[in-house]
């Protein structure tokens, strides 16, 4: 049974992988067995992250990346081809937030949050699903905060991330049964991140606290774990799906 949690012989690309949560999946995928390959708008600090998956002994290819470009998409998926022959798991990880009031946001920053956080999940799976074979599996991260609020003033955040939960139904109805692509989807709660960073002094505490169930924050590795079962043939029956690793936020 815990074979079926490997990832060996796959080939997992991670966006967003300069930072925070990027870095831990791509680790935590090496870890499982995957080659990885990550791509990321600041390439500058990629080599990090390459370090340590090629510490696990599996192979790594950095890509400079901007998610927003879907010429940017196409190129990083053809590196991947090229590099390592082919894609079986695509962890689309990359995202902005922003904290501004809704009367004073402007369309440019609206735009841009969401340019980023869902057409960049979007032209990310494209690429990857053009390429994909049967038994791959695409896994969107997305946050509770599509499905709730936390008191910051974040409609463009929200509303992009309640559109990659759409977004991740429609595709797997269109490429599960066709194409035999599993796409699913993460929500996570509160984890340390460089959203995060920019909370003000005690309003995580305030939101763990009145919020999150478990009482604290959650662990990196926790996420990991859950998107490892997503990608790996342990979940080979589930698609479509959202999954919340919050804690217990949205119980609340």
């Amino acid at each position: 049974m815990l074979e079926r949690f490997r990832l060996d012989g796959k080939v997992a690309i991670v966006t967003g992988a300069s930072s925070g949560l990027g870095v831990a999946f791509a680790q935590g995928l090496a870890e499982a067995g995957a080659d990885v390959v990550i791509g990321a708008r600041r390439a500058d600090r990629l080599a990090e992250t390459r370090r340590l998956v090629e510490e696990t002994g599996r192979r790594c290819l950095a890509v400079g990346t901007d998610v927003s470009r879907p010429e940017d998409c196409d190129a990083l998926v053809a590196a991947a081809v090229e590099a390592m022959g082919h894609v079986d798991v695509l962890i689309n990880n990359a995202g902005i937030a922003s904290a501004v009031p809704a009367l004073r946001e402007t369309p440019e920053e609206f735009r841009q949050v969401v340019d980023v956080n869902l057409h960049g999940t979007y032209w990310m799976a494209q690429a990857c699903a053009r390429v994909m074979r049967p038994g791959s599996s695409i896994v969107n991260i997305g946050s509770v905060l599509g499905e709730t609020t936390a008191g910051l003033p974040q409609a463009a955040y929200s509303a992009s991330k309640a559109a990659v939960l759409g977004l991740t139904r429609d595709l797997a109805q269109q490429w599960t049964g066709r194409r035999g692509i599993r796409v699913n989807c993460l929500e996570p709660g509160f984890f340390a991140s460089e959203m995060t960073e920019q909370y003000q002094p005690g309003y995580l505490e305030r939101m763990v606290e009145s919020r999150v169930v478990m009482g604290r924050p959650g662990d990196p590795a926790e996420l990991v774990a859950a998107a490892v079962f997503l990608a790996s043939d342990a979940a080979s029956y589930i698609t479509g799906v959202t999954l919340p690793v919050d804690g217990g936020i949205l119980i609340t």
